[in-house]
């Protein structure tokens, strides 16, 4: 009897040890999974024509589709200032996609356990759109977010999830976060008409 209650009591503290063992390695991976997705800042805009990656920023205008819109970029004091205007063609969308690449070789990051786009933006004229381009997606047609709405002419933080981005005229697929390869701030409009926004920050949560 004496033997089976040492038994017991062993099995026991052995049963205790390893639960508190478990919970030791269940509170370490999930702080490493916090670790893993800690904000990441693609830009800051400190420098003049390049972003956190060392790649200069692009303006790609709407002219392969038959609209003339046009657009200027200046990066003074960590903020990025777009302006321009939108000039839709006859029966086409007028758009000018600010670029942010992700990588210097172009191929696709891995942004797996982010959750979306963060920025901080200013909209002074016309829509502004978060959009993320992807090596899948071979029409261009990129999961975007909703036009951002909030105080205009104020800086605001911005988060734009991944899972709420979807395509605007092609069949609904889900966003593969393993095949990123840029952020795109888009203003478009299917009429005539002026932009204008600011962003002093830019990167994922």
């Amino acid at each position: 009897m004496k033997t089976q209650r040492i038994s017991s009591l062993l099995a026991a503290g052995l049963t205790v040890r390893t639960k508190c063992l478990l919970l030791a390695l269940s509170v370490l991976v999930s702080s490493g999974a916090r670790a893993a997705v800690a904000p990441l800042l693609l830009d800051d805009y400190s420098n003049a024509t390049r972003n956190r990656n060392g790649l200069e920023r692009l303006l790609i205008d709407d002219k392969m589709v038959g609209s003339s819109s046009k657009a200027s970029q200046r990066c003074t004091n960590g903020v990025l200032m777009v302006r321009g205007d939108l000039v839709p063609g006859r029966g086409v969308p007028a758009f000018i996609s600010q670029v942010s690449l992700l990588s210097p070789d172009g191929k696709p990051k891995d942004l797996t356990g982010y959750q979306g786009v963060r920025l901080r933006v200013k909209v002074l004229k016309g829509i502004l759109c978060v959009q993320v381009a992807s090596a899948v997606v071979t029409n261009f047609d990129y999961h975007a977010g909703a036009p951002i709405v909030g105080q205009r002419g104020e800086f605001q933080e911005v988060r734009v999830a991944f899972k709420d981005m979807k395509r605007s005229w092609s069949e609904q697929t889900a966003l593969d976060l393993k095949s990123l390869v840029s952020v795109n701030l888009i203003s478009f409009g299917m009429a005539k008409d002026a932009f204008a926004y600011e962003v002093d920050e830019l990167g994922f949560y």
